[in-house]
């Protein structure tokens, strides 16, 4: 399998690269060369299978043959280990529980940091330490979290003696605990920098920094945010993995996925390409829906920081969707020369004057915005009638599902995280804090280690070339 430049100015690579590498050294995204499909006997023959054995399918599938370090053998046992009782207290791994009027509530957040991140994250963690094994390097990661990417990328690869962690977050805009499950690691390979912005502006350093050629050569630096392909294709696995189960024999099934930087739903997107029985997907928003009008209208109108609203569905406080431009990719039938065009024009684009358009009909994507009183109903209804406690991300999806629920068709709605961690909104929906998982008891009363610093690259890189592999202390005190 042979991995492109949304932008085309990148040599052909293969999946061991993509994963390493993250974005593309011109700006674009690193998208497979064709997508791999199964057919009906191949999905016949994983659909009883256990999570584990189909996200190993799955990967097999994107890396192809030949690739060092990634046998078949050898991602099977990665996935083994990264989905092992010892990391996910669930023993499907992926709970699913009926709701009702049709809704299907897909657990995903049963994972070390309580965050439907972990079920990428653990499986990259593995990938890469695998393949840097077998090349004999290390690397120097460098991310952006909206608040659960950080803390589950930080827990998959705290310790490693091949992958430093840089993890940049807007300073104030993550919740207490989210803050808190990365702040107070303490393996000197995880340095958190906590950014005076908002996401956007951390995920726009990532891409700037990453885009300094010479710099990102010295460091080794690769990205592990949705941007990297091998996120996409492991989260591509649960998708597959839920519709087999629900979906009737011959039947299909639709998803509910709350999402701001479009990497959650891209990956169902790619899952439904390459099979899986999936009638329609479901984007549900916040009050920061550059998601949903662009669905809508073909308009992508990217806000200033200033514009992104502070809400209580925080990890979705985005008004710049990265893994968008893999979308218009596909729209666009390839056509790299207008990708590059739409995507560094600086403040957005309509792509509903141009040809892309005609083939949205056949994403089968509809989308919705939810708002603070949305979620709160959602919260308090679900709990009333299900006695099942939701998260407000989750409860976007749950809001904006609801409403494209069909007759005969279930709604899957994927959990994106444990009610912990955002215990200000639970209170305030239901009156009683959510429980908190013994693992994570006293959490918020630990010290905590970070960096403050401005919305500069030129911060970024200095304080990587200051603690980059000293092995010193990962990190100074906040």
């Amino acid at each position: 399998m042979r991995y492109l430049s949304t932008r085309g100015g990148m040599a052909p690579i293969d999946f061991a690269d993509a994963l390493v590498e993250g974005l593309a050294p011109d700006g674009g995204l690193v998208v497979p060369e064709e997508i791999p499909v199964f057919t009906g006997d191949e999905l016949a023959g994983i659909a009883g299978a256990a999570y584990p054995e189909v996200a190993a399918v799955v990967l097999n599938r994107f890396v192809g043959h030949g690739v060092v370090g990634l046998d078949p053998a050898a991602i099977a046992e990665v996935a083994g280990a990264a989905y092992g009782p010892d990391r996910f207290d669930h023993a499907d791994v992926v709970s699913l529980r009926p709701l009702d009027d049709g809704l299907v509530l897909c657990g995903l957040s049963h994972g070390p940091t309580l965050a439907f991140k972990d079920m990428a994250m653990q499986l990259v963690a593995g990938l890469l330490e695998l393949v840097l094994g077998a090349r004999g390097e290390r690397m120097t990661v460098l991310g952006a979290t909206s608040g659960d990417t950080g803390s589950s990328a930080e827990h998959a690869l705290a310790g490693s003696a091949a992958v430093e962690v840089f993890m940049l977050s807007p300073l104030g805009r993550v919740t207490p605990f989210q803050a808190a499950q990365m702040f107070t690691i303490t393996e000197p390979n995880i340095h958190n920098l906590v950014v005076r912005g908002v996401f956007d502006q951390c995920q726009d350093l990532v891409k700037q920094v990453t885009g300094d050629t010479a710099f990102k050569a010295r460091h080794r630096i690769g990205a592990v945010n949705s941007i990297n392909w091998g996120r996409v294709a492991a989260q591509a696995a649960y998708y597959l993995y839920a519709s087999l189960r629900v979906a009737s024999p011959g039947g299909v099934v639709s998803f509910a996925v709350p999402t701001g930087n479009f990497g959650n739903v891209y990956a169902g997107y790619i899952a439904r390409r390459m099979g899986a029985p999936i009638h329609r997907l479901v984007v549900a928003c916040n009050e920061n829906d550059v998601l949903d009008e662009f669905l809508s209208t073909g308009r992508y109108r990217v806000r200033h920081p200033e514009e992104v609203v502070t809400t209580s569905s925080p990890s979705m406080d985005i008004a710049k969707a990265s893994n968008l431009e893999r979308f218009v990719y596909d729209l666009t039938g390839g056509d790299t020369g207008l990708v590059t065009d739409l995507f560094t024009g600086g403040s957005g684009f309509d792509l509903s004057s141009q040809s892309g358009w005609d083939a949205m009909a056949g994403a089968r994507m509809v989308s919705g915005s939810s708002r603070h009183a949305d979620r709160l109903a959602t919260i308090r209804t679900v709990w009333q009638r299900c006695g099942v406690m939701v998260d407000p991300h989750t409860a976007d999806g749950i809001t904006v599902g609801r409403r494209f629920v069909e007759n005969g068709v279930p709604m899957i709605c994927l959990e994106t995280a444990q009610p912990a961690k955002f215990a200000a909104t639970i209170v305030e929906a239901l009156g009683e804090a959510p429980p908190v998982p013994a693992r994570w008891a006293g959490l918020l009363g630990l010290p905590q280690r970070y960096e403050v610093i401005d919305p500069t690259p030129q911060a970024v890189r200095d304080a990587i070339s200051e603690a980059s592999w000293t092995r010193s202390g990962g990190g100074r005190a906040g």
